[in-house]
């Protein structure tokens, strides 16, 4: 028996069955078109309806105020112990400025000038002192922070090698180098009131001038090793190793420290600068750079020595 074809099926009939056996084969793709109209498209109702929360959006709000009280706290209470925009000064440094540097504190003994460099401001009337990395007289802070970390991990290394290594070494050292620097920096403040001293950047000056020493330490440590094959400072390598770096750090603080502890505006001007604060900051200066030093030294350099010596075993 003869059929009349069907009617032709039109695109929007043809789109409604393509939905429907779609439907039929996923049964979550309906909840999911339905979850995916509007803007948050991506986002999952329950998380649209938090983010767009006014509750969400106000604790959002106040943790970021938290967050930046914070911050402006911390920055006041650490900038009135510590100056962070002339601290930056210190670290202005470039690679040829670190290598005359150490060849200076090793071999000072020729070096002329040592005057700082000073430039005018934009208005021509206060002048300031170059940035080390214009300047080989400028003190800086990255060698003695960077001859620090190396004495430590230079100290605890020999000691490995000597197959005296134990982990407490590496925090003897380091407490005790610490300390040091601590107790000299305390010592250059005190000595600043006494002979008021109260520019802080002459201070930071002197606590920058105050890490040189570990450069000699290094040299005095490294070199005396070598020539000694792993016995320590000891000999007269390591005592004429010893004196070389010791008489070269102090001629270098002398030189160096005049212009702050004797600055040359003040010695013309009698009425500030009387002739018997003079001679104390000199005196100051000599102790400093010699009888100072020497002690702080010497300790650094044979604490290598006492705490890297291998136990020797005792016989039954």
């Amino acid at each position: 028996m003869m059929r009349s074809p069907p009617p032709p099926i039109t695109q929007q009939q043809q789109q409604q069955q393509q939905q429907h056996h779609s439907s039929y084969g996923n049964p979550y793709q309906s909840q999911g078109t339905a979850a995916g109209t509007g803007s948050g498209a991506h986002i999952h109702p329950a998380y649209g309806g938090f983010l767009n929360d006014q509750t969400a959006q106000m604790g959002f709000q106040v943790g970021k105020s938290a967050v930046i009280a914070g911050q402006e706290y911390m920055n006041e209470n650490f900038n009135r112990y510590i100056n962070v925009s002339a601290l930056k000064h210190y670290f202005n440094v470039s690679n040829s400025y670190v290598l005359s540097k150490l060849l200076l504190v090793l071999f000072p003994w020729r070096h002329r000038p040592w005057s700082r460099k000073q430039a005018l401001s934009p208005s021509g009337q206060e002048g300031y002192f170059l940035p080390p990395r214009e300047d080989i007289n400028s003190p800086d802070m990255y060698i003695p922070v960077m001859a620090f970390v190396t004495y430590i991990l230079l100290s605890t290394l020999l000691a490995g090698l000597r197959g005296a290594f134990h982990p407490e070494l590496l925090g003897l050292t380091a407490t005790t180098a610490f300390a040091i620097v601590t107790i000299e920096i305390l010592a250059l403040k005190l000595g600043c009131y006494l002979l008021s001293i109260s520019n802080e950047s002459q201070l930071l000056d002197l606590v920058a001038y105050s890490g040189y020493k570990f450069v000699g330490i290094i040299v005095t440590i490294v070199v005396s090793e070598i020539f000694n094959r792993g016995r320590g400072t000891g000999g007269w390598v390591g005592w004429t190793l010893f004196a070389y770096t010791f008489l070269a750090n102090a001629f270098f603080l002398l030189r160096s420290l005049k212009y702050v502890l004797l600055p040359e505006n003040a010695m013309t001007d009698r009425n500030t600068f009387a002739r018997s604060q003079r001679n104390r900051r000199t005196q100051f200066l000599f102790i400093y750079s010699y009888i100072i030093q020497l002690i702080f030294m010497w300790v650094l350099s044979r604490q290598d020595t006492s705490t890297g010596q291998p136990k020797k075993a005792v016989k039954g």
